[in-house]
């Protein structure tokens, strides 16, 4: 690992809010005009920063208490971190969005069903991440980036996969079941790395 990479995640991080900053801001501006046409009066500013403030610590505890509790199993059970981070936690943790996207899936909504699962995503890899790594700086132990090249791989051909399927603005249920295909070769290579 780069004697620089504390440095180099930081400056990364920084760059990934910048550009979620801005893309919030569009999206945000974007929704305006339906929000007010809908006829449902929508919380104020300070009523949704207080409700997402609640429900983040919220969030928090119960992930910290999750963790907690599956440490043991895993480690009795001789499990990677790598299948625990990106198997379990990542199924238990998405849980709520992979069942509104079936859902939606299943009404014959998949451009709504993409867009919540693909927003969740985006929301964690270009605003949580970044910000638990610039919040690590101020701890002993700190997140970078740092990926063993295998798991790069796999970001960059997911990256790739998703923006072509979903790039069409068209669902077609082959192209759902590739995406399980590769998660679940995703899987079993971090089972048995």
């Amino acid at each position: 690992m780069s004697e620089h990479a504390v440095a180099i995640s930081a400056v990364g991080a920084v760059c990934l809010l910048v550009v979620y900053g801005f893309w919030l801001w569009g999206y945000l501006r974007s929704d305006e005009e339906p929000a007010v046409q809908s006829g449902h009066a929508p919380f104020s500013f300070g009523v949704a920063l207080a409700i997402l403030a609640v429900a983040g610590v919220a969030a928090a505890l119960v992930s910290d208490w999750f963790v907690n509790a599956l440490d043991p199993a895993v480690k009795s059970l001789g499990i990677s971190k790598a299948f625990t981070g990106i198997v379990i936690v990542g199924i238990a943790g998405n849980a709520v969005e992979n069942v509104v996207g079936i859902t939606l899936a299943a009404r014959g909504h998949a451009d709504l069903a993409i867009s919540v699962v693909k927003n969740s995503v985006a929301q964690i890899a270009a605003f949580l991440f970044p910000v638990l790594v610039l919040v690590s700086l101020f701890f002993e132990h700190r997140l970078t980036f740092v990926l063993a090249p295998v798991y790069i791989g796999a970001l960059a051909l997911m990256a790739i996969a998703v923006w072509q399927i979903t790039g069409d603005g068209e669902a077609v249920a082959f192209e759902g079941w590739a995406l399980v295909a590769l998660y679940i070769v995703l899987a079993v290579l971090t089972f048995y790395e």
